[in-house]
């Protein structure tokens, strides 16, 4: 992937400042550091930094149509290139490289907007008509690539991290309080909601035209789950087991292919065996490198330790296999650098890990790794799941907190009766005294709870388990695991990530297998294990599933460290305006104390999410309010 910025000034007079671009564009310089490039025409700028994945030799960005009347700069991979250049070509499309990305520029002279459907990728692009002095901007289907803009009175900026936005002059830093609230509510941030009030993400499955300081914003594919009284249980077990297991394949195939070396991570849980066991069906004689995090140095870290695991399938698949023996000690030292590539304040401290991990892919020459992220969002992996279940089976007596509760849900979710993390308006006190007075009293204008988080339409009348599937697709997968925890964590370290489960046929044949085969006799992602019978070993199949808990800001003050303590001071605190800092000592006084013990996911650590929005202010020199 790479790392793409843009300027287009609403007067057509005035002229974009390559020296301006070209520092947007160098704040990625993680994301690309094997190219970079400009392109100005009078009002219109593109920035674009390379990290070379295909065509190593001829895939420079940008792409120009052959009368240059269009421009257009891609972060990404289009996996099913061969087959849409092959039409295009027959059609009479000459191409200029083999680069994977270039089909986009055919595809729009050929189909005009209405091609995205035919893509299968991870895609952010823009392409400039200057025929129809339009920009055209994209997302892929599942949020796999980032692309955030800001419009402005006299300009639209558009770039594949804040940090470049932020470059230009005179770019507002306020913060975004409904995205703090967000961040306190959800997994993460809910596209296009960001931690910067002037800069807004777009969805995806989204794309965007701007032309004479107009925007407008397009749906054009969304996770839809059928209705429940049309799901149909016709076929048979090993019918979807068959298909599943075609389709994942041909996803792992497209996403191997590369130029450079590929590897997988492999954390010893069920979705990276998968993956890990695939590639190895596929390898055609091509070693492969898997890379893990493990925890044997102390004995405080033999619960989460699955080194066991991760080095039964290596061996079992034949990789090549790197450990990150990560010690928590570098906690302190790493989470200002997590901040600073995640570009928003952090629930837990596990992207250290991510991080480590990327950057021994990175020291072992790997630029392209494969990972198991959407299968949890898929297949019903979480315990969430399991309690809908329960609580469908066993009801529930309301009382007049509950009733209170069911008007959250139905204004979040549509439905009164869907629980997705916890009690929101129960903890909406909890954020209350965790606010400053200054925030408390424009609470009303940014309080998350009185908007809806996802499409109701799209929940409405679906089974309980496609209910789940839908939100944490939407919350947890797109704003969180492939975000800060994924693309940003991966390309910090010039790395590319990719996600097999993340296929667009594999996906739309997903959300046709009956719930029933998705949590059968309470036994989670019931149909996957029965493909990983093929694969994986029964001891990584029906062993429990790991949920890793990461040392969090208790850990942190056990530290001491200077730095952390300043930035949760009582001083430090008052001065910054956001929160309250006589409930920031309370927490202090009870995270620290010698018989507390913090129980995620049951226990929220406040203070990480406290000191972490404290690091992004610093790094990103956000006012105090």
């Amino acid at each position: 992937m790479c790392g793409i910025t843009g300027i287009i000034y609403n007067n057509r007079q005035q002229t974009v400042d390559e020296h301006i671009l070209r520092r947007m564009a160098g704040k990625m310089e993680h994301r690309g550091p094997d190219d970079a490039t400009s392109y100005t025409d009078g009002h219109v700028g593109f920035g674009f930094r390379r990290l070379s994945i295909i065509d190593l030799a001829h895939g420079q960005q940008p792409f120009f149509s052959a009368d240059e009347s269009i421009v257009m700069i891609c972060n990404g991979e289009i996996y099913n290139y061969k087959a849409l250049r092959a039409d295009l070509q027959a059609r009479g499309h000459i191409f200029r490289s083999a680069c994977d990305v270039e089909v986009i520029l055919h595809l729009y002279r050929e189909y005009g907007t209405g091609f995205l459907n035919m893509l299968n990728g991870q895609f952010a692009f823009a392409l400039y008509d200057k025929n129809k002095q339009t920009l055209f901007f994209a997302r892929d289907h599942f949020g796999i690539c980032p692309l955030f803009y800001s419009q402005q009175e006299h300009v639209f900026l558009f770039g594949s991290e804040m940090k470049a936005l932020l470059e230009f002059p005179g770019m507002p830093r306020d913060v975004d309080l409904g995205g703090l609230d967000q961040v306190f509510s959800f997994p993460a941030n809910i596209a296009p909601v960001t931690m910067f009030k002037h800069i807004r993400s777009l969805q995806p499955g989204y794309y965007g035209l701007y032309s004479n300081g107009k925007l407008e914003l397009h749906e054009y594919w969304d996770l839809e789950y059928p209705e429940e009284a049309h799901i149909s249980e016709e076929r048979t077990e090993s019918y979807y087991i068959e298909q599943l297991d075609e389709l994942l394949q041909q996803s792992v195939r497209y996403r191997m292919h590369a130029d450079v070396p590929v590897g997988f991570y492999l954390s010893g849980g069920l979705d990276s065996s998968i993956i890990g066991a695939t590639m190895r069906s596929l390898k055609n004689g091509r070693d492969f490198s898997s890379f893990s995090i493990c925890f044997s140095g102390s004995p405080d870290n033999k619960e989460i330790n699955e080194q066991r695991y991760q080095r039964l399938m290596s061996e079992h698949i034949g990789s090549m296999h790197h450990e990150v023996e990560f010690n928590w000690k570098d906690l302190d030292n790493k989470l200002k650098q997590v901040v600073y590539f995640s570009e928003a304040p952090l629930k837990e401290t596990y992207n250290v890990c991510s991080l480590a991990l990327s950057g021994k892919a990175k020291d072992q020459q790997i630029k392209v790794i494969l990972s198991g992220e959407g299968a949890d969002e898929l297949f019903g992996g979480y315990a969430g799941y399991k309690f809908d279940y329960q609580r469908a089976k066993n009801g529930v007596v309301k009382d007049l907190d509950y009733l209170m509760e069911d008007q959250v849900r139905k204004t979040l979710w549509g439905n009164e009766d869907f629980i997705y993390e916890k009690n929101e308006y129960e903890f909406k006190s909890t954020k209350e005294a965790l606010y400053s007075a200054g925030v408390n009293d424009v609470y009303s204008q940014f309080d998350c709870l009185r908007r809806p988080a996802v499409a109701h339409k799209r929940l409405q009348n679906r089974h309980i388990f496609h209910q789940r599937s839908y939100v944490d697709f939407k919350l947890r997968l797109a704003g969180h695991l492939i975000a800060d925890h994924g693309d940003r964590m991966t390309l910090a370290n010039n790395v590319e990530g990719r996600y097999p489960f993340l296929d667009v046929p594999l996906v739309e044949f997903v959300r046709q297998i009956p719930p029933g085969l998705m949590l059968k006799n309470m036994k989670e992602k019931y149909i996957l294990k029965r493909l990983a019978d093929k694969y994986v070993p029964r001891e990584i199949i029906d062993r429990e599933k790991f949920g890793f808990v990461a040392p969090g800001s208790p850990q942190l003050l056990k530290n001491n460290n200077e730095w952390v303590n300043d930035l949760l001071s009582y001083d430090y605190i008052k001065r910054r305006g956001y929160f309250n800092p006589d409930t920031v000592e309370r927490l202090k006084a009870m995270y620290t104390h010698k018989d507390f013990i913090l129980t995620p996911p049951y226990d929220m650590d406040l203070l990480i999410i406290i000191l972490t929005f404290n690091i992004f202010s610093e790094v990103f020199e956000v006012p105090s309010l």
